[in-house]
């Protein structure tokens, strides 16, 4: 592994990590859903480092996604992937990290995205470490 691909799976891992220690913390759902966002993006970003493909500098996990899929199956609920495509990270106002255009994701949403991120972290090191 290269590693430049290297250093985004480590700090996808430590959105993990932040994600682990805050997770119980009801007040914490959009931070949660901010780190998760970031994790998953820093795990798709590390395949196309992985394999040199052009740099895209988006957010969007859909189309990260759709430029890494020919080089990595990965299976997910892309349901959810739209729906965590929606937090708002370019923020400009404290308050707005990892809200939703309908505002603060709830304790179950924060949940199923800290759990999608894993899974996908989970996939992607597994992948790049068999490549």
């Amino acid at each position: 592994m290269r590693s430049i691909t290297q250093e985004w799976i480590d700090r996808a891992f430590e959105d993990l990590q932040t994600i682990h220690e805050i997770i119980g913390n009801d007040l914490l759902t959009n931070i949660v859903a901010f780190h998760a966002q970031q994790a998953v993006e820093k795990s798709l970003k590390a395949i196309m480092e992985e394999y040199e493909m052009s740099f895209i500098k988006t957010h969007s996990l859909e189309t990260l996604y759709k430029n890494v899929q020919s080089k990595a199956h990965l299976t997910f609920d892309i349901d959810v992937l739209q729906r965590m495509d929606q937090l708002y990270i370019s923020s400009r106002y404290p308050g707005d990290t990892g809200l939703l255009p309908d505002g603060k994701p709830d304790k179950t949403e924060a949940e199923t995205f800290a759990a999608f991120a894993q899974d996908i972290y989970n996939q992607v090191s597994t992948f790049l470490s068999n490549s």
